[in-house]
C-alpha cells in the first residue's frame, strides 16, 4: 500500500483506518497541510491525505447553514459564502502566512480540528461555537455521527464541539455542519494613537465595555505597528461592523468615549479589511519563518507584563489581540525559544497557556509545543484518547509524546 493514502469518500476513509489499525500503521492525518508545522513532529509511516473527501454538500443562505465536506478548501467555502454576503462569523485564521506553507488557509476539517479563531472571537466565539454537527471516523474504524443542522440538537455529550481543538488525535472528520452570519455591510476602524501597553488594555477595556459593539480590539505596539496594515505605531486599533448608519454612530460614540487616551482617527472599510486580515494572520512575523513564535492567552491586564518580561529576558517582540488576551510573541531561536521562562512568566501573571506555533522540527519535539496538563486533566485526555483511539494510530505524538 502506498505511503500516501487518498480517500474521496467517507467509507474510504474508514476502510483506511481499520486497515491501519489491522496492520499497526500509525497515520499522520492531513487535509492541503497548511497547519502540519504546528504540534510535534507526527511519528507515522503513511500520510492519510483527505484532501479527495472534498465538496459542498448543502448550502442554505437563508437558513444560514452550511454542510461541508473536511477535505474542502477553505477558499472554496470563503468564496461561496461571499457570493451569498455571508462568512464565518468567527473569522479563521490563515496559517500559511506565518508558517509559510503552501496549503493557502487550509481545509475546512483543519479549520474545526485546530478550533480556529481570529480578531472575532471576543464577539463570536470560536469555530467550536458554530459546528451544529459533524461525520468522523473513530480511531476504531467506526464511523458516528453527532449533532445535526439546527441549533437545538444535541443530548449527553457534544462531540462536534468535543473534537474541535483535538488536533485530528481523535477521530478522522469526514463532513461537517456550521451555522454561517451575513457579513456586515462595511466597517470602521478606530485608531489610538501613542498609547504604551499597559494604557492600551485600559483604552480596550473601556470600548469593549461600551455600547458600541466592537468586533476587533488589539494593539501594536511601535516595532510591529508598521508590519501590519496602514498604520503606525503604536497604534490601538478598535473594529466596528454593520449597516453604515450604526457604525457611523457607534464610531462617533466610540470616538467621545476614549478621546481621554490620546489623538484618534478612522480607517475605511477596504483599509480596515487589509489590517485585520494582517492581525488575523500574525503579519508581522511572516517576515522570518526562522524565528520560534508564541500564542499566548492570559487575561488581558496580564498579557504587557508577559511580554515586558520575554522582551527583557531575549531578543523578543509581540502585539496583542482580543483586548490584550491573546499575545503574539516571536523569541529568538536559541535554546527553548523561551518556553520555560514564558510559561513561569505566564504563571506569576495570574496563569493561562501557551502554544509554540512556529518552530523548527528539532524545537517542536525538544519543548511542549502545548500548555502542559495537570495531573488530573492529563489522566482525562488518556481516557478520552483511548475511547476514540485505542491503538493511537491517529496523529500520534502530535499534541504531547506518548499520547
Amino acid at each position: 500500500m502506498s505511503d500516501r493514502l487518498t480517500p474521496t469518500t467517507a467509507d474510504e476513509v474508514r476502510d483506511c483506518v481499520a486497515w491501519a489499525v489491522s496492520a499497526n500503521q500509525p497515520l499522520e492525518v492531513v487535509g492541503l497541510g497548511s497547519k502540519r508545522g504546528i504540534g510535534r513532529p507526527v511519528q507515522a509511516s503513511r500520510m492519510l491525505d483527505l484532501s479527495g473527501v472534498s465538496g459542498i454538500v448543502a448550502y442554505e443562505p437563508e437558513e444560514l447553514v452550511l454542510t461541508v465536506r473536511a477535505g474542502t478548501s477553505l477558499a472554496e467555502v470563503s468564496d461561496a459564502l461571499s457570493q451569498a454576503g455571508q462568512e464565518f462569523a468567527f473569522e479563521p485564521m490563515d496559517h500559511s502566512v506565518l508558517l509559510g506553507s503552501e496549503g493557502g488557509a487550509g481545509t475546512v476539517g483543519g479549520l474545526l480540528a485546530a478550533n480556529l479563531a481570529g480578531p472575532r472571537r471576543i464577539k463570536a466565539g470560536a469555530a467550536r461555537d458554530h459546528v451544529l454537527g459533524i461525520a468522523a471516523v473513530s480511531g476504531r474504524g467506526e464511523i458516528f455521527k453527532a449533532g445535526g443542522r439546527v441549533v437545538k440538537n444535541v443530548t449527553g455529550y457534544d462531540l462536534a464541539r468535543g473534537l474541535a481543538g483535538s488536533w485530528g488525535t481523535l477521530a478522522v472528520s469526514t463532513e461537517m455542519t456550521f451555522k454561517v452570519l451575513p457579513a456586515g455591510e462595511t466597517t470602521t476602524t478606530v485608531v489610538v494613537h501613542g498609547l504604551d501597553d499597559e494604557t492600551a488594555v485600559r483604552a480596550m477595556a473601556a470600548a469593549l465595555g461600551s455600547s458600541a459593539d466592537v468586533s476587533g480590539a488589539a494593539h501594536l505596539p511601535a516595532e510591529t505597528a508598521g508590519s501590519a496594515g496602514p498604520v503606525a505605531g503604536p497604534a490601538t486599533l478598535l473594529r466596528l461592523e454593520g449597516f453604515a448608519p450604526s457604525v457611523l454612530a457607534r464610531t462617533q460614540a466610540l470616538t467621545t468615549l476614549l478621546e481621554v487616551f490620546g489623538e484618534i482617527d478612522t480607517l475605511d472599510a477596504d483599509r480596515s479589511a487589509a489590517l485585520w486580515r494582517d492581525i488575523r494572520d500574525c503579519r508581522p512575523f511572516a517576515g522570518s519563518t526562522s524565528d520560534p513564535v508564541w500564542r499566548v492567552s492570559v487575561a488581558p491586564t496580564s498579557g504587557p507584563p508577559v511580554l515586558r518580561d520575554m522582551i527583557g529576558r531575549r531578543p523578543a517582540r509581540g502585539f496583542y489581540d482580543w483586548g490584550g488576551g491573546l499575545v503574539w510573541i516571536a523569541t529568538g531561536p536559541e535554546d527553548d525559544a523561551g518556553a520555560a521562562e514564558l510559561r513561569r512568566s505566564i504563571a506569576a501573571h495570574g496563569g493561562g497557556h501557551a502554544t509554540l506555533v512556529r518552530g523548527s522540527d528539532a524545537l517542536r519535539t525538544s519543548v511542549p509545543v502545548f500548555e502542559p496538563e495537570p495531573g488530573p486533566l492529563a489522566a482525562l485526555s488518556a481516557r478520552l484518547k483511548a475511547q476514540f483511539d485505542p491503538t493511537g494510530i491517529l496523529n500520534p505524538g502530535r499534541m504531547r509524546a506518548g499520547l
